[in-house]
């Protein structure tokens, strides 16, 4: 399988992600922001970063690469997208997915171990069931989740997660920037494009100290392999 990982002007986990890949056992494609296709891979990731220093808005630039035509073509056929922490922005911005990241409460970029619980399936929780807690870490400033409606998006399954304590408890305390309902992750209607805050690219190794990001890259492989 062959996953292709988008570079903007900014980006700082790229690499990351492509190493994920590969540990996963699947092909790690570099797309550059200004590629007009991708190259017939098998599934998108927009890692993390500034892309274009987060000029304007975080994703506000980003979202009229020429890459992002293809990105959206491809989302279109039910191709497998996930934006991770800037790339959550960026495809928020280009409508692929609903709400918007904002400041985090309290303005201040926050980085750390984090807890979230699944809440829907998707192509990127394939196999993983609703309630199933995870640590995955998290490190941005704009990672705060705004949506109008967010029971509506519950109620449509496109809720991914939610930021919780080790033991799935949903509260307050247990949110690191503010996001309404403690969202840490949505989807689009189809389940195939997919944002999350925290950086799954950062723990698919024991050394990293958790290895529960494999529950979600590992999904899209499952789910194109199957």
């Amino acid at each position: 399988m062959r996953i292709g990982v988008v570079t903007f002007p900014g980006s700082c986990d790229d690499r990351d992600a492509r190493q994920a890949v590969a540990v996963l056992g699947a092909e790690p494609v570099a797309l550059w922001h200004g590629d007009a296709d991708l190259a017939g891979v098998d599934a998108v990731v927009l890692p993390g970063g500034f892309s274009h220093g987060d000029y304007l808005r975080t994703g506000a630039i980003a979202r009229f690469s020429p890459v992002m035509g293809a990105i959206r073509d491809f989302a279109g056929r039910g191709g497998p997208v996930l934006g991770v922490c800037n790339g959550f922005q960026v495809l928020c911005e280009a409508h692929l997915l609903p709400g918007a990241l904002t400041r985090n409460a309290g303005l201040r970029f926050v980085a750390r171990p984090q807890h979230i619980r699944v809440e829907a399936g998707s192509v990127w929780t394939a196999g993983v069931a609703p309630g199933t807690v995870l640590a995955i870490p998290i490190k941005h400033g704009e990672g705060r989740y705004v949506h109008p409606a967010p029971d509506e998006l519950a109620a449509a399954g496109q809720v991914l997660a939610r930021y919780c304590a080790p033991d799935g408890t949903v509260d307050d305390a247990a949110n690191p920037n503010g996001s309404v309902a403690n969202i840490a992750g949505v989807t689009n209607r189809e389940g195939n494009v997919a944002g999350l805050m925290p950086h799954p690219e950062h723990a698919v190794e024991a050394l990293l100290g958790s290895t529960d990001g494999r529950r979600i890259l590992g999904a899209a492989l499952a789910s194109v392999t199957a």
